[in-house]
């Protein structure tokens, strides 16, 4: 039988609880009890009787709000700093330092975090029309790499340092491209321009103190405007050309100039050849006649004779040769013997064994017999004239 049945108030939990007979706690009861608790240990004093009651409940509230207020408080201060950032701390608005990487703590309420990067790589671009030095307007683009290294100057030396660089960045490329000429910013002296804007650049932040770094400066593009650009492209195109045509020349003058320094060295070794052969030749010739001397003047005819049949056979190997036969009669008959063999000899050559052995004369030419002696006399006398002189 159940114990809420009728008859069976023994068998009430709430009466015979302890072995008396009592009845179900009172909600009061149970919170003066927790509130004595928890005074207890926040170091409070108990009060008896029922008469404070109402107070032990409000200094519970009180002190559990208190309690969770200061655990909501105290994790609430807790932040993180990202690994490539610095944390500026601002407490009640004044600068109080940097902080590094990680987890950290502040007094929330009393202390602001700013966080700034200082590992990332920013890019600025400006661009703009710019009037140079020659009094032409040309577009200019131009690029910036730069990082912060200073994150207390990046943020308190002026009101925006990015605003203050742009600024700075455009003023130092209209003075860079004031003092230049247009062809020099469309074509070959962008690397100049480059470098002077990154130094005009660096002048005038510097005084500032922004706490950037400039990593690095891109000459991205200039053209004339819009209404110039063909006539502009024709003038580059122009000088372009006149570039490819002065490199041309130089490449063609790097080849022929070799090449005439060499014939002029092989004619040089060719003359000093020549005129140490001409003189190694005299020398020789006065070393001959310096050994035919004794002999001459031994036997000054016998050496004349020797010396004219030398010469004579020189002479007469390189000239035509001819048999005459003076018979006597009316008809002189003379054969060419050098055009003779020659003939023999381009026959054997051409024909081999297929021809005959075949002797080929020349016409036989007549002379008056008259003539024949007096040539021969006269020829007689010139041999004894060379030979007695």
């Amino acid at each position: 039988m159940a114990w809420n049945e009728p008859g069976n108030d023994d068998k009430d939990p709430w009466k015979n609880k302890g072995g008396k007979n009592q009845g179900p706690p009172d909600l009061d009861e149970l919170l003066n009890d927790l509130g004595k608790k928890v005074t207890g240990i926040f170091g409070g004093k108990t009060t008896k009787g029922g008469s404070g009651s109402g107070k032990s409940f409000s200094s519970i509230g009180i002190s559990i709000l208190l309690v969770v207020a200061s655990l909501v408080y105290g994790f609430s201060g807790f932040y993180t700093i990202k690994e490539a950032e610095q944390g500026i701390v601002l407490r009640f608005g004044e600068y109080a330092g940097t902080v590094d990487p990680g987890i950290n703590w502040k007094w929330t309420f009393v202390d602001r975090i700013i966080p700034v990067d200082m590992q990332s790589t920013r890019a600025m671009p400006a661009e703009g029309f710019m009037l140079t030095k020659d009094e032409n307007v040309v577009r200019v683009e131009m690029q910036i790499q730069y990082r912060v290294i200073n994150p207390r100057n990046y943020i308190f030396s002026v009101t925006n340092a990015d605003d203050s660089l742009k600024q700075a960045l455009d003023s130092a490329i209209r003075y860079v491209v004031g003092h230049s000429k247009m062809d020099a910013i469309l074509t070959s002296g962008r690397e100049e321009i480059r470098q002077a804007v990154w130094e005009e650049l660096d002048n005038i932040i510097k005084p500032y103190d922004l706490g950037l770094l400039i990593v690095d400066v891109n000459f991205k593009d200039a053209r004339p405007p819009n209404e110039v650009k063909d006539a502009f492209d024709d003038a580059i195109s122009a000088q372009e050309d006149e570039v490819r045509f002065l490199r041309e020349a130089e490449a063609y003058a790097r080849g022929i100039e070799p090449r005439a320094r060499g014939r002029a060295k092989r004619m040089e070794q060719e003359a000093i050849g020549y005129k140490s052969q001409v003189v190694l030749d005299a020398q020789g010739e006065v070393a001959r006649f310096e050994k035919i001397l004794p002999e001459y003047q031994a036997a000054p005819k016998v050496t004349r004779e020797r010396l004219y049949i030398a010469t004579m056979e020189q002479v007469y190997s390189n000239t035509s040769k001819v048999m005459v036969d003076v018979d006597g009669g009316n008809n002189m008959m003379y054969l060419p013997l050098d055009k003779i063999i020659q003939q023999h000899n381009s026959g054997n050559s051409n024909n081999g064994s297929n021809n005959s052995n075949r002797t080929n004369y020349a016409p036989v030419e007549t002379q008056s017999v008259n003539s024949a002696p007096t040539q021969s006399s006269d020829r007689s006398d010139r041999f004894s004239n060379g030979r007695s002189n």
